[in-house]
């Protein structure tokens, strides 16, 4: 294997087959071409991001820490702006540059490597580019994985995964088509706090589970500083607008409306419920053992809605989800945990980003047999994922598990809207007997990237 390279070796396990298992570290640093602490540009998983503001800065230092990874490319609409988390400053540009810098840095001479891309398409015919991370806004995240699973891109997408039920089904179904190595990143799968409060519900140490209670953030945070900005402006130079709209509606543009904000506009995304949505429905699917299905109903919704000239996402919320077992999620604001709750016969466990506890000393120090549940583990989501490139076993937030988690989200928001219980069957992903409610699942697409989605459903 002395010679063998990266692209040499990928070729070789992918042409055997998505079975195959073969861990990263048994592979001989020498087969990779290492020297010196580093491998070379050309042995290294090259990354391209698509979107770089805001979740790209923390994904791009996450892979910057892996010495497999080379970033060769930073594709966005907007060259530089503010407006951005607290504010700040990022873009095309600012991302670029880091990255170049922090190449210079590991290599101790200067570097200008990294190419700046506006048009993602471009990005995806790059042979040389054999991985993606997609960080845009929700509404733009369906036809890049679609159209990047064909061309044969394993693929690291921000959550939440979809802007709608039915764009995360194209998705799901795209990626399985194309055995795409695929990466949602709901970094909660790969929190000890998470994965050890469900391995305790999972082996029955609270009992019999009744309910789990979701507890996630309200409001409309001003995170870009912008939300006063709601008047027609001049679009800024560098700003490719209507690209960023992309299959959204036509909308004059206006500072509130973009960067970090768009999380409040119901055209580009879902506020809170699909946000942090995102992540604890996550977990509590995760707990459940239903990360393959779905709700059967979803009753007593009610929520209080944005008032605002742009934003109109639910600032105040509170739904139930009855599953087939009898369980009950509640996903609401008015939690008094910023975290997941499972709550049994017998006590209960909880976790959040920082902690985890339960009722009992003898459930929190419950010890796992070897013949027990043990769920997958991960402690690095971003190695995880150039693990599995690698050896081409599943991920530890793989698309169809993050379809089914964020469908929760959707169906919420949909209840919340209608002020209804809704029946829910989650194998036809149809609401039952109530077109009204199923007719809000999708959202029509403008013109041209209607015929781009159509076209890459599988």
């Amino acid at each position: 294997m002395k010679s063998t390279t990266r692209r040499t070796f990928l070729k070789q396990t992918a042409s055997v087959g998505v079975g195959l298992s073969v861990a990263p570290s048994i592979i001989p640093s020498s087969a990779l071409g290492k020297h010196s602490g580093f491998l070379p540009p050309s042995d290294r998983i090259t990354l391209a991001f698509i979107g770089a503001g805001n979740q790209a800065g923390n994904d791009a230092r996450g892979f910057l820490r892996d010495e497999r990874v080379h970033i060769t490319s930073i594709c966005d609409v907007n060259a530089e702006s503010m407006g951005y988390w607290n504010g700040a400053v990022a873009g095309r540009e600012p991302l670029r540059k880091r990255v170049d810098e922090s190449y210079a840095r590991k290599f101790g001479r200067n570097y200008s490597g990294t190419k700046g891309y506006e048009d993602f398409r471009e990005v995806l015919e790059d042979t040389d580019i054999d991985a993606v991370v997609i960080d845009t806004p929700d509404h733009w995240h369906a036809i890049p994985v679609m159209m990047a699973a064909a061309k044969g891109k394993a693929i690291y997408c921000q959550k939440p995964l979809s802007l709608t039920i039915p764009e995360g089904r194209a998705m799901s179904d795209a990626v399985n088509k194309y055995q795409a190595v695929f990466q949602t990143g709901s970094q909660q799968r790969s929190s000890h706090y998470f994965r050890r409060a469900c391995e305790l519900v999972r082996n029955g140490r609270i009992g019999k589970l009744h309910t789990v209670r979701c507890g996630l953030p309200g409001g409309t945070p001003d995170f870009g500083k912008t939300g006063y900005l709601t008047n027609r402006l001049p679009i800024p130079k560098g700003f490719h607008y209507d690209m960023w709209l992309g299959p959204a509606p036509e909308a004059a543009y206006c500072p509130a409306r973009t960067h970090v904000n768009f999380r409040w506009v119901l055209d580009y995304s879902g506020g809170q419920v699909t946000d942090w949505g995102g992540h604890h429905p996550d977990i509590a699917q995760w707990g459940m053992d239903t990360e393959l299905t779905g709700p059967v109903k979803i009753q007593n919704a009610r929520a209080k809605w944005a008032d605002h000239p742009v934003w109109n996402t639910a600032i105040e919320y509170y739904f139930e989800c009855l599953y087939e077992d009898g369980v009950k999620l509640i996903v609401s604001n008015e939690e008094e945990i910023m975290g997941v709750k499972f709550e049994g016969s017998e006590g209960y466990a909880w976790a959040t980003r920082r902690s985890q506890g339960a009722s009992s000393e003898d459930i929190f120090f419950s010890s796992l047999g070897e013949k027990e549940i043990h769920l997958y583990k991960s402690d690095d989501h971003y190695r995880n994922f150039i693990d599995c490139i690698y050896s081409k076993e599943e991920t530890a937030a793989p698309v169809e598990k993050a379809h089914r988690s964020i469908s929760i989200g959707h169906l919420g928001n949909i209840a919340m809207k209608l002020g209804e219980d809704l029946e829910w069957n989650p194998k036809k992903e149809q609401f039952v007997g109530n077109e009204k409610a199923n007719n809000l699942l999708a959202r029509p697409m403008r013109a041209p990237w209607n015929k781009v989605f159509e076209e890459y459903k599988v």
